[in-house]
């Protein structure tokens, strides 16, 4: 018997906790960079997961991997060796130039363990009151509580109080701010090169060159929140490369598994020096199927191309989008790099959103105001020209007051 949409809805609101605020489609198949729900209509999908699908769906070879490892040997624990972590490893190494790497489940788990390794760091130092951060207004970097504790918004944080502390936030407008914020007590400064759910707003250079700076001085770690920028995503292996950052941990997750959950602390040598046995665990991270698939899509980076086809595609989604806005006053704003772009609106993006998926295309709501879009890495031209002319069409039915 066929599944509906309503049986679907019907399950959810009895069984599932209602902690989501879900669009009125269910999924059940993919391809590409294409979504099929439960009555068969095909949709462009420029969500991917939130930044996950990074090889699209149903990749072949991802596919076939994941199939295999699941036919041979799914998980063992980390009390004995297996052949993919060093391999993983080696490729994330090689893409970001910090030597060691923890993995874990998910990018909240990766900011967890890099907010870890810093006090531990300065621990082992013997400056054992250095256990503060500072963190960047606007910031996102999870729902658990240490993440959530470095996360700039009040109604994410304040149901959860008291969270871990000191954390002091900081304008990324106000390089300035930076060097009075950081004291002798802070052991790493924590920010995203590029917001993501704070609206697709990079770090100004003089904000990174702050970072640098004040970590140079005062020893103070730097944390690249790169969950959803790492990997590709802007067109560079990590964002933080493009604004010359110098970090001493990254967090890595979203796209690392190609829609297996796959997270990873990414570690300098003088930090890793400080990290001893059990200091950090994870039953599941780091098992044969997760880097199984998360060796198959850094290769795929690394080897076959992918990170090229960002930088070309970018470029071309680049144009459309501001050309888009040209033809429509309520864009005020084109945001991004590569395949991570933000559209900055006059009004709340939730009728764009709703209107675009009426019509075949997913995007999602940031930061009220912005439209967020975040294709699969192997999208191509053609499918971004067939998503921009979607959204020309959507912009010109959305009155400019933004109610329909």
């Amino acid at each position: 018997m066929k599944v509906t949409l309503d049986d679907i809805l019907a399950g959810e609101s009895r069984h599932v906790l209602q902690t989501y605020r879900r669009q009125p489609v269910a999924f059940v198949r993919g391809a590409g960079a294409h979504l099929f729900d439960v009555d068969g209509r095909d949709y462009l999908d420029f969500v991917s997961g939130i930044g996950v699908a990074s090889l699209g769906h149903a990749h072949p070879g991802l596919a076939a991997a994941i199939a295999e490892q699941a036919a041979t040997l799914l998980h063992t624990s980390n009390l004995y060796y297996h052949p993919f972590q060093a391999d993983a490893a080696s490729r994330l190494s090689q893409l970001s130039g910090l030597p060691r790497v923890f993995f874990c489940n998910s990018g909240a788990e990766a900011v967890e363990a890099c907010l870890k390794f810093a006090r531990r760091y300065w621990h082992t130092q013997g400056a054992k009151g250095r256990v503060g951060f500072v963190a960047i207004e606007g910031g996102f970097s999870g729902r658990t509580f240490g993440a959530l504790s470095v996360t700039h918004d009040a109604n994410y944080r304040a149901p959860f109080a008291p969270l871990l502390e000191p954390v002091t936030f900081v304008d990324p407008r106000a390089p300035e701010a930076l060097a009075s914020a950081v004291t002798d007590r802070t052991a790493a400064i924590i920010a995203e090169p590029m917001q993501g759910e704070g609206g697709i707003r990079p770090l100004s250079r003089e904000f990174a060159d702050a970072i640098n700076e004040v970590c140079t001085r005062t020893g103070t770690l730097y944390i690249a929140d790169e969950v959803q920028t790492g990997l590709g995503r802007t067109g560079y292996p990590f964002y933080s490369q493009a604004l010359g950052l110098r970090p001493d941990l990254i967090s890595v997750g979203k796209a690392l598994g190609g829609g297996v959950p796959m997270g990873a602390a990414l570690v300098s040598e003088r930090v890793a020096q400080a990290i001893a046995p059990g200091d950090h665990g994870s039953t599941y991270g780091g098992n044969l199927l997760g880097t199984r698939a998360a060796s198959f899509v850094l290769d795929q980076l690394l080897n076959q191309g992918l990170l090229e086809h960002i930088q070309d595609v970018g470029a071309h989604f680049e144009r459309r989008l501001r050309a888009l806005a040209l033809r429509h006053p309520a864009i005020t704003e084109v945001r991004g790099a590569g395949l991570m772009r933000g559209l900055q609106l006059v009004y709340d993006a939730k009728p764009i959103v709703d209107l675009a998926r009426e019509r075949g295309l997913l995007v999602n709501r940031t930061d009220e105001k912005v439209v967020r879009l975040l294709p699969p890495l192997t999208i191509e031209a053609a499918e971004i020209d067939r998503a921009t002319d979607i959204l020309d069409g959507v912009f010109a039915a959305v009155p400019a007051e933004g109610q329909v």
